[in-house]
């Protein structure tokens, strides 16, 4: 990322001087005109600073990044597109009305600004949403690791098919929480742990019963998790 960066202030610097050194080696007219183009074509090279900002996270995260791709095409066009209007008015400074350079490069200059923006608060927006949903599948995730362990640690036949089974109901439940879900979720880990102990005690019968339990837990909660969506 850093060398990516290094690049891409290395090609604006470039661009910089080539653009400076084409205005002042052609023979335009200084006029007013002259100086809008070349002022707001300079500052769209300087705006490209904001969008390597903009375009990478605050963190480094390679999602946010990736996110950010948008916010870098917008800087880009905006560019490309300010640098030929820029030469145009330049090389038009003696019969382009002032009022009609000022707008078309204040009109361009805010389509920029506010496309960055727009795509800038959408990306913090998925990002955001993005890892919500990771902590919300955290639970059940963990559920599914403890209930797919308890079946390789049992040595009860019966019982072995009933914790796979039980597994398998794990696995293939809704995997997001919600608030609704939430303290269900804890009173079933407490009792995945209940089913460890026996287990662990060689009480296979408590464990098949606090299996039968879980498994109405488990039901009523992929009800409750239908039934919210």
């Amino acid at each position: 990322m850093k060398k990516n960066t290094v690049r891409g202030l290395i090609v604006l610097a470039i661009l910089l001087v080539a653009f400076i050194a084409i205005a002042f080696a052609v023979p335009f007219a200084r006029t007013t005109v002259f100086w809008l183009g070349f002022g707001f074509a300079i500052l769209a090279i300087l705006f490209q600073l904001y969008i390597f900002k903009s375009a990478a996270s605050a963190n480094g995260d390679a999602k946010s990044r990736f996110y950010g791709f948008p916010i870098a095409r917008i800087g880009v066009y905006y560019l490309v597109i300010q640098l030929v209007v820029s030469l145009v008015e330049m090389a038009l400074a003696k019969v382009l009305p002032t009022w009609v350079a000022l707008l078309i490069n204040i009109i361009l200059a805010a389509i920029a600004i506010i496309g960055c923006i727009t795509v800038d608060t959408m990306r913090d927006e998925i990002v955001q949403q993005d890892g919500k949903l990771k902590k919300n599948v955290s639970n059940m995730r963990g559920l599914q690791s403890i209930s797919a362990t308890m079946v390789s640690h049992c040595s009860d036949e019966e019982l072995r098919v009933t914790l796979q089974k039980l597994a398998n109901e794990f696995r293939f439940s809704d995997p997001v929480s919600s608030e609704e879900t939430l303290e269900l979720e804890e009173d079933m880990h407490s009792q995945l742990g209940n089913i460890q102990q026996a287990l662990v005690d060689g009480d296979t019968d408590g464990a098949k019963k606090m299996c039968t339990k879980l498994m109405g837990s488990l039901v009523e909660r992929n009800r409750i998790c239908s039934v919210s969506k």
